[in-house]
C-alpha cells in the first residue's frame, strides 16, 4: 500500500476542510441609469470587502458581461458568490439554472441570495447534505417561478395589444399618405427625367419609400 499517497490525500483534505474561500459580492443593473446603491449596502452588510464586489450595469439577456466574467474566472472550489435577488444571475429559467450549476456544481463553490435566505449552499456543520438539498430544491422552485411570471408579463401584453387592435388602436408610425403631385413625377422618373433620388426629395420623402410605392 502506498502509504505516502494516503497521507497527502488527508494533508490536501485537511487544508481544504480548513480554507472558508474568498466571498465574492456580485452586483447588476439592467441599465446605466439605474443605481446600485441598494445592492451595495446589502453586500456589505452581508460582509463582502470593496476589493471581492463585482459590479455589471448590462441587460440579462446574455451573459457577455466584463465584470460578472471576471468574477467567475476566479472563482474557485470552496469559494462564496453573494447576489441580492436570484434574477441577478439571469433573466431567464435557463440561464438562471445554468449559472447556478456552473456555481455549485462545475465551480463546487456556493452560492447565496439575500432576498431569498433558504438559498445558501454554504457548507454547515453537522447538515451539510440536508441543507444543499433545501437550498438546490427552492433554487429550482424560484427559478421557475420567475420564469412563469416573465411568461405571464409577456402574455398579458400581447393580450392588451390584442384587445386594443380590436378596439381600432393602431401601433408603430402611421403610413404615409402620397403626395398630390406624386403621379407626376412618377411619370417623369419612368419616362427616365429623374433618379429615384431626385424624384424622392421633390416628394419630400426618403429614396426607400419612393423605391417601394413605384414598385408594388
Amino acid at each position: 500500500m502506498d502509504i505516502s499517497h494516503i497521507h497527502n490525500a488527508e494533508s490536501v483534505h485537511s487544508i481544504e476542510a480548513t480554507h472558508e474561500g474568498v466571498t465574492y459580492g456580485y452586483i447588476r443593473v439592467s441599465t446605466a441609469l439605474q443605481h446600485d446603491d441598494r445592492q451595495r449596502m446589502a453586500m456589505e452588510s452581508f460582509g463582502v470587502s470593496e476589493n471581492h464586489l463585482f459590479a455589471d450595469k448590462q441587460s440579462g439577456k446574455d451573459f457577455d458581461r466584463p465584470a460578472y466574467n471576471a468574477m467567475m474566472a476566479q472563482l474557485a472550489s470552496g469559494d462564496t458568490v453573494v447576489v441580492k435577488s436570484l434574477d441577478r444571475l439571469g433573466r431567464d429559467y435557463e440561464e438562471m439554472i445554468r449559472q447556478l450549476d456552473i456555481i455549485t456544481r462545475e465551480k463546487n463553490a456556493a452560492i447565496v441570495i439575500l432576498d431569498m435566505p433558504l438559498i445558501d449552499t454554504r457548507r454547515k456543520e453537522g447538515d451539510d447534505i440536508t441543507g444543499k438539498f433545501i437550498s438546490n430544491l427552492v433554487i429550482q422552485i424560484f427559478s421557475y417561478v420567475a420564469h412563469m411570471e416573465r411568461n405571464m408579463n409577456h402574455q398579458r401584453t400581447m393580450e392588451g395589444i390584442a384587445a386594443a387592435k380590436g378596439k381600432g388602436v393602431r401601433f408603430g408610425r402611421p403610413p404615409i399618405t402620397k403626395p398630390e403631385n406624386f403621379e407626376v413625377v412618377r411619370a417623369k422618373w419612368e419616362a427616365g427625367e429623374f433618379s429615384e433620388h431626385e424624384a424622392a426629395r421633390l416628394l419630400g420623402i426618403s429614396r426607400p419609400t419612393f423605391h417601394k410605392w413605384t414598385h408594388k
